[in-house]
């Protein structure tokens, strides 16, 4: 069974979910997706838990549609780390993170199985761009 964290408390540190919305990313370019509606999905489901913001370009454009999930205090003091997930074209795959990160995110939930097929590791230039 499955436990629910309960909602972060105002001004608690939480994990921040950060959806690339660049080039490639939240475009035309990747066909049958609706983007809105995966911003509005993650922003409507994580609100009381985590912090959903929109950037630009994360230049991992050959991954898109990028997500960064990085993880609340209590999670890195945990040993989690910031884990990218590309090609997040699909709802299923944006309801997995989003259930994965009300969990309690990298470092105090296992994330789903099926986000291993989506996880990957961008350039060490890329990563502190995000990351810091």
């Amino acid at each position: 069974m499955s436990r629910r964290r309960p909602p972060a408390a105002q001004g608690e540190p939480r994990c921040t979910v950060t959806v690339c919305r660049g080039c490639c990313c939240g475009t035309d370019k990747i066909l049958g997706v609706d983007h809105t509606a995966q911003v509005v999905t993650l922003t409507s489901e994580l609100s009381s838990v985590a912090r959903v913001r929109a950037v630009n370009c994360l230049d991992a454009c050959e991954q898109a549609n990028v997500i960064v999930v990085q993880p609340s205090s209590a999670g890195r003091a945990a040993g989690g780390r910031p884990v990218w997930v590309g090609l997040v074209n699909d709802p299923d795959a944006t309801a997995d993170i989003a259930a994965w990160v009300a969990a309690g995110g990298p470092g105090l939930a296992e994330p789903p199985a099926v986000l291993d097929l989506y996880e990957f590791a961008p350039s060490r230039r890329v990563r502190r761009g995000v990351e810091d």
